[in-house]
Parts: structure tokens; sequence; C-alpha cells
């Protein structure tokens, strides 16, 4: 056989196979998705190297990254803001990176999510290594990588086999071969995760729909944060103190150079709320916070059209509910002039 039959039936084999593998996934209700990975992250850091101090950046947890939609931020005041916001983890690493590494002197919100803003300071745990990790990629990152990662955008957006998803939906050989149980494997004790929401190339991100009408996924995802808060309930306590002087002195920083700091709680509910409440209440950390960093503050209990809002995994809020939720924080801030380094409510990115 020729070089030329031999490259023919390859990629054709290929293609049978690559078809083969993606029908079966989509057949299992995979569907394709962008992974917020850490080059996701990096493309919106970069944009904050060229921005003015008319812009806002957006940083927290995951109920930022759920609870704030940039459509609604960007109706409201004619600014689509930088999502910089990154799952389970600290704001601290990222804000700290923002303030001595550029020099922007805009708006940052930051979303006080309390067990992990209040939780440590130690570069080995977990809520700072994750926000560490993608400030690092980002710093070291390589032309190379900056390529792989926008080649990868199309194929992502149109093949479900190439989702990077960890856990119970994860499908990458890696996920699959560990779920396998062989001799005397040890079983992971956190209740199965699933995935729940679906980020934009500007990582704008929304919860899956699933979330919001299938009670028992939803109760999936509960489970493990009550594994998490059964285990925060057993370890070391909330490092308040350390916590607290990182921040107020990167605030210092921040706010010395023109900077504008907003602080936002976002909703919780249900046995979550609860838990939250013994374990970091809000007297003691949120208050504490508000008054020694004596910036604007917004804590969603605060207002009779937002407390009664209810999450469907009891941590963050449905697509439909984030958009009010956005809409009507940003409405409130309007009023009270909270967002003072605005100057053009028709500015667009």
């Amino acid at each position: 056989m020729n070089l030329k039959k031999t490259f023919i039936v390859t990629a054709i084999l290929s293609l049978v196979v690559i078809g083969t593998w993606e029908l079966f996934w989509r057949y299992q209700g995979i569907y394709p998705t962008l992974d917020d990975n850490e080059a996701l992250w990096a493309v919106q850091r970069a944009r904050v190297e060229k921005i003015s101090s008319n812009n806002v950046l957006l940083m927290g947890s995951s109920r930022v990254l759920f609870d704030m939609q940039l459509d609604e931020w960007e109706a409201q005041i004619g600014i689509r803001p930088i999502q910089l916001a990154s799952v389970g983890s600290s704001p601290l690493p990222i804000f700290h990176d923002v303030v001595t590494n550029t020099n922007f002197a805009g708006t940052i919100v930051v979303g006080i999510t309390p067990g992990l803003f209040f939780s440590t300071t130690s570069p080995d745990a977990q809520p700072w290594q994750w926000p560490q990790s993608k400030v690092d990629y980002y710093k070291k990152r390589t032309y190379a990588q900056i390529s792989n990662h926008m080649l990868s955008l199309p194929l992502q957006k149109k093949l479900a086999f190439l989702s990077d998803d960890q856990g119970i939906d994860g499908i990458k050989l890696k996920e699959l071969i560990g779920k396998i149980n062989i001799g005397n494997r040890v079983v992971d004790p956190m209740p199965p995760f699933h995935e729940f929401g679906e980020i934009a190339e500007d990582r704008n991100n929304v919860m899956k729909q699933i979330t919001v009408t299938d009670t028992a996924y939803a109760n999936s995802v509960i489970k493990v944060w009550q594994f998490f808060m059964k285990g925060a309930a057993s370890g070391p306590p909330p490092d308040k103190a350390s916590t607290m002087t990182f921040f107020l002195n990167d605030l210092k920083v921040f706010e010395a150079r023109g900077g504008h700091v907003i602080l936002i709680r976002c909703p919780s509910s249900g046995t979550l709320r609860a838990g939250e409440n013994m374990g970091v209440p809000r007297a003691n950390f949120w208050e504490d916070l508000v008054k020694q960093a004596n910036v604007p503050s917004y804590h969603f209990e605060d207002y009779d059209n937002l407390k009664g809002l209810i999450c469907p995994e009891e941590s963050h809020l449905s697509e439909e509910d984030a958009q009010y939720f956005t809409t009507e924080l940003v409405g409130i801030m309007k009023k009270d002039g909270t967002l003072i380094n605005l100057k053009s409510t028709n500015h667009a990115l």
C-alpha cells in the first residue's frame, strides 16, 4: 500500500473512531462546553494590563462567578466587567496580584464567601493554591500555550469528548480509569460532585438548567457542601487575623493610587446558610471586615428584594435569579453613587 492510500485509510479510521466516541458521549447526555481552566482565566487577566480606571474587575469565589452576570452589568452601566473570580478559592491571591503587579486604579468588586475569604493565607492550602496557580500560569505562560488555547476553543465548542471536567462528570481517560475499583484502591470519601455551571469565553458563567429542574441533581451538590462543612467543623478554625491583615494591607495600597473597592455578599440558603451562621457568623466576620475596610459593602440579607432568593443547590443562583440579582444590586450601587470611578455610562470595553 503506497503512502497516499495509507494516509487516506488512517484519516478515515481516525474520523470513524473520533465520531463514534463523540456520538457515544452525546448519547450519554454530554454536550460541548468550555473548560474554565487557567488558560481561559489568563486571557481575562491579560486585559487588565491595558484597561483604564473606568473599568470594573470582579473577584471572589464561585458565587461571584455564578451570581454576577456580565450582560446585566453592561446593560446597567455600559461597561462589561472583567471576570476574575475563581471557584473554591480565596480572592486574596488574585486581588494581591492586581494590586502589586498592575497599575489598575479602577473599581474592584470583591465577593466575600466567608468560609473561603477568611480561611487561610497558607500557600499550601487549597483555597490559596487554586487562585495562585492561575496567577502563576499567567505570569509564566508561553506563546505556544497561548496559541494552543486559542486553537482549542473552536474544538471545545464542537466536541463534547474534549471536556476537562473532573469527578463524576469527567470523561477523559484518566478520570474514567480513576472510577474503576481495583484491589485495595481507596475510595474518595467525597460524595459524587456534578459540574453545574457553563462558562463562556469571557468567563460569564451560568448555572446548568438541570440543577434547577432536577432535585436529585441539585441534592447531589448539596451533599458535597455538607461534606465540606463537616470537614470544616472538625478542622482548623478560620484564620481571620491573617486574612484580614493581608487584605487590608493590599486595600490600603490600592486606594492610595486611586483604586476603589466594593465588597459584596452573594446569597446562600438552606442548610448551607445555617452552617455559615454557626461557623462564620456575620457579626464576627462580615461586619468586622466591613468596619475595618471602610468601603461600600452590600450584603444580600439587607435588602428586601434580594434576601428571599433561593439557591437551587444552596450556594449559587440560577441563571434567571443571577440576572435579577445582578440587575438589582448594580441598580442599588448606582443609586448610592458607589460606582464613582465610572465616568461614562456609555463607555464599553
